[in-house]
């Protein structure tokens, strides 16, 4: 695996990505990584990178603006443009054309509100059909918890406004795959709210087909992101590479 790291794809060195390419990429993840709106950084899933190369999947991770120094929508728009200068640039860093979009937990929240907010991809130039599925590990479909903290609101209230992937999936045309991950201890409704996305989803017409579903059995929240096992086994990773690799085929 070749790393090609802190490349900026926005005004300020906050805005950057990683690349991580193996010897002959087969399709391209770009991954939005978790840490609650608050924290995280785009070198925290590597075991997830090495899994994805060891199986021709290049990885580009993308860091965001965070809050407190961040205002909604701006970490969805600096992922918006992270994809699009992804887009921009496939030929240059030898790049598969055919990407997965996806994050984990706060990064799947985003991930969720770039496919089924059509706003910010179109600011961009882009919709979501032209990925070729999302991976949505753990996140919130709800108002994220972290933006209730910052109204001075109960972060354990269930909200769909504006703000919630929820509210924009009567926008969702169907055509794309789906991965929905959750944990089977992962956090409080969690698993719940995931269940609710996807009865909305069916009830606005997407295909149930294209909609797949993993538990991850005996792990709480993400706990399950980087644990490789002494054999070699990585479920998580595992499963994350068969679904890249099946709708990109």
């Amino acid at each position: 695996m070749r790393n090609i790291c802190d490349i900026q794809y926005g005004s300020d060195a906050t805005r950057a990505l990683d690349i991580h390419l193996p010897d002959a990429p087969r399709a391209t993840y770009v991954f939005i990584h978790g840490g609650g709106l608050t924290g995280g950084d785009k070198a925290d899933d590597k075991a997830l990178f090495e899994r994805l190369a060891a199986q021709g999947v290049a990885t580009v991770s993308v860091n965001y603006r965070l809050i407190p120094a961040a205002r909604f929508p701006e970490f969805i728009e600096d992922c918006a443009q992270a994809l699009a200068w992804v887009r921009g640039h496939l030929a240059h860093y030898g790049l598969d054309g055919r990407i997965v979009l996806g994050g984990s937990s706060a990064g799947a929240y985003i991930s969720m509100m770039l496919a089924f907010d059509r706003r910010y991809l179109a600011a961009q130039g882009i919709a979501p059909e032209d990925m070729r599925g999302f991976i949505f590990d753990a996140g919130q479909p709800t108002t994220h918890f972290e933006l209730l903290r910052q109204r001075g609101m109960d972060e354990k209230r269930l909200i769909v406004d504006e703000t919630a992937p929820l509210y924009h999936i009567c926008d969702a045309r169907p055509g794309r795959p789906l991965l929905i991950i959750t944990a089977e201890n992962d956090m409080p409704a969690r698993v719940e709210q995931n269940a609710l996305m996807r009865r909305v989803l069916l009830n606005y017409g997407y295909p149930e087909a294209l909609i797949e579903q993993h538990m991850m059995k005996g792990y709480g929240h993400c706990g399950y992101c980087g644990d490789v096992k002494p054999d070699g086994s990585f479920a998580y990773g595992d499963i994350c590479a068969d679904f890249i690799l099946r709708v990109c085929g």
